[in-house]
């Protein structure tokens, strides 16, 4: 599961660049969404592994 929101997490930074850039304007808002939707994936896939090593 980490790996998968890592990978998408990439994935939504690369779109992010392009849409804030200008190369994609019509994407922007997407891009942003995808952004913050995987970032907050990928904390909870953080804590959930540390969670899981703890207990």
């Amino acid at each position: 599961m980490l790996n998968a929101a890592v990978v998408l997490l990439v994935i939504a930074v690369l779109a992010a660049v392009l849409g804030f850039g200008g190369i994609a304007g019509t994407a922007a808002g997407l891009a942003k969404i995808a952004f913050f939707v995987f970032l907050v994936l990928a904390v909870v896939a953080f804590f959930a592994r540390g969670a899981r090593t703890i207990a």
